[in-house]
């Protein structure tokens, strides 16, 4: 399965983690554009000077990583292509040329489901499709959870728990899913 990362999913820590985690462990191939990775830059500079340059030097590790995975769509694609915004048009192109299945992505309603379906294309929030990877693959997913729950740990200083961090990070069902079968610490 070929799916499309947003930058609104690569930006959060322990979100990008998860997910490229679980691509590590072999349960999807994942697919961002350089525009897509401009804007995880470009909001990491938010942050304050050195927000920009830890966000292109983990952009530079994860093209190491994945080196099939920045793909680029062409303009006349872009063209062809609506969304309700059109700041949004480049992810929908990059992932039909990308030939994606799912578009991963917390803004839901600037991808309609019936756009994305006519491009044969789905959409699923960060928190439902790693939850829906947990429960086919429960094992590999337990196993990168537990090991970003003890990185978030040693990098914070804090004792999380499964569902705590989970929580923070904006992935409530993933959490307690994750919680309730004892795959991670907490």
């Amino acid at each position: 399965m070929r799916v499309l990362l947003d930058a609104c999913v690569l930006y959060p820590t322990v979100m990008r983690e998860l997910l490229l985690g679980c691509a590590s462990k072999g349960l999807f191939e994942p697919r961002w554009s350089a525009r897509i990775s401009e804007e995880w830059a470009r909001a990491a500079a938010r942050l304050g000077a050195g927000g920009e340059a830890i966000a292109r030097g983990e952009i530079a590790l994860l093209a190491s990583r994945f080196p099939r995975a920045e793909i680029a769509a062409h303009p006349e694609l872009e063209r062809r292509l609506w969304l309700p915004d059109p700041n949004d048009i480049h992810v929908l192109a990059s992932a039909v040329a990308g030939h994606c299945d799912v578009i991963v992505t917390m803004n839901a309603k600037d991808f309609p489901r019936g756009i994305l379906a006519e491009e044969g294309l789905s959409r699923a929030d960060p928190d439902n499709f790693l939850l829906g990877l947990f429960e086919a693959s429960p094992g590999p997913v337990g196993e990168v959870t537990a090991s970003v729950l003890a990185e978030a740990s040693r990098l914070s200083g804090e004792d999380w728990t499964a569902r705590k961090l989970m929580k923070k990070a904006r992935l409530n069902r993933f959490g307690k899913a994750v919680e309730a079968a004892g795959s991670a610490a907490g």
